[in-house]
């Protein structure tokens, strides 16, 4: 009886596609004296620089510079971060989550959300076991917020968490919300049609005639409501849905607040250009501003769902300063073209700098 032969398999076979598709985190407490160095590599897709930074930024990290590069489809990051106290990361929980957290990001991949196109319909409503929750935007005035709780408390709907921002007369919030006596998710759609246009009503008492000049005015900014979302989610991303729907409101069309004024006239004035790469094909994205944390997080989740491609980046800091320089595509490949549209990626990200330091609450 002839023998029989079987194939040769390699033992590390089995992890040879995680090798080669990532993402790979490699910590590193060595290198540098006073920061901690974190390096992903992993074949690129949209979006994954922001799942990584969303990461950093659940975690409260500090990020002092970074080295962005993802061409030929692959990703390679440099992040040097500190904890809360200005120090290296010597929690070894805390090295874990990051390599957890990072290392899953191409296993769950989920299309980023997107601002929706709301009009005055109910929104089909989802629910966690937890809660229900709403989202608003729309013109602000002074006092809104209260009427909004008020509102809900009279519906008999407890508020378990609320995060609201206000910029440039615009206002976008994000509340958690149960059954006041059962402490449930409310899941009746009578009930949940019935809080909703209530909240429409609030939200739409002595709107503005008329915001903004150019061509970006909007007359008669209309009142946004997206009705009820499920799921808890983590602290960035309902920051991403407060970005997304502050944008569907174009808050970055009104007039500076004096607040803001008074911001620029201490000397912290920031600086936002963006110029092309002909050579390259690449428009350059410079910014320079006050730092401060989740800065970061702010810009590349701005120009992701702006639907730009960031193929390089260059992030520090330096005496209370941040200095970033983004090297992008639209992503159907080309750069930004025309005037127009540069100027509006410029308003758009000044506004996305700015709406932390009009935060109204997060509670």
């Amino acid at each position: 009886m002839k023998n029989v032969c079987w194939p040769y398999f390699d033992p590390d076979f089995d992890n040879l596609s995680e090798r080669i598709y990532g993402p790979t985190v490699c910590i590193d407490n060595e290198s540098m004296e006073d920061c901690t160095v974190v390096k992903v590599d992993s074949v690129n897709k949209q979006g994954l620089l922001l799942e990584v930074v969303q990461v950093m930024t659940d975690l409260n990290l500090f990020i002092s510079k970074s080295y962005i590069s993802s061409d030929a489809e692959w990703f390679m990051d440099v992040f040097h971060v500190q904890d809360e106290q200005g120090k290296k990361l010597r929690d070894q929980n805390v090295i874990n989550c990051i390599q957890q957290a990072i290392g899953t990001t191409r296993e769950s991949t989920p299309s980023p959300p997107k601002a929706r196109a709301y009009t005055n319909n109910v929104s089909k409503a989802e629910h966690s076991n937890e809660h229900t929750a709403i989202e608003m935007s729309g013109t602000d005035r002074p006092g809104l917020l209260s009427e909004i709780s008020a509102t809900l408390a009279d519906l008999h709907c407890n508020i378990v968490e609320a995060h609201a921002w206000s910029h440039n007369a615009c206002l976008a919030c994000v509340a958690y919300i149960s059954d006041q006596s059962s402490h449930t998710p409310i899941e009746d759609p009578h009930r949940l049609a019935s809080i909703e246009d209530h909240l429409i009503t609030v939200l739409r008492a002595n709107m503005e005639p008329s915001i903004g000049t150019g061509p970006f005015q909007i007359k008669n900014r209309e009142v946004k409501t997206g009705g009820f979302l499920g799921g808890e989610g983590t602290m960035t991303n309902v920051e991403r849905r407060l970005h997304q729907l502050m944008l569907s409101v174009r808050d970055f069309d009104g007039p500076r607040s004096s607040s803001e004024m008074n911001i620029t006239e201490r000397g912290t004035k920031m600086a936002v250009s963006i110029e092309n790469c002909d050579q390259k094909g690449y428009s350059i994205v410079s910014i320079e501003c006050k730092d401060r944390p989740r800065l970061m997080f702010d810009t590349v989740c701005t120009l992701t769902d702006m639907q730009y491609v960031i193929f390089h980046a260059s992030v520090a800091s330096h005496d209370g300063r941040a200095f970033q320089e983004y090297f992008i595509r639209h992503d159907d490949g080309y750069p930004l073209n025309t005037e127009s549209e540069k100027q509006r990626v410029i308003k758009c990200l000044e506004a996305a700098i700015e709406r932390r330091v009009c935060e109204v609450s997060s509670c």
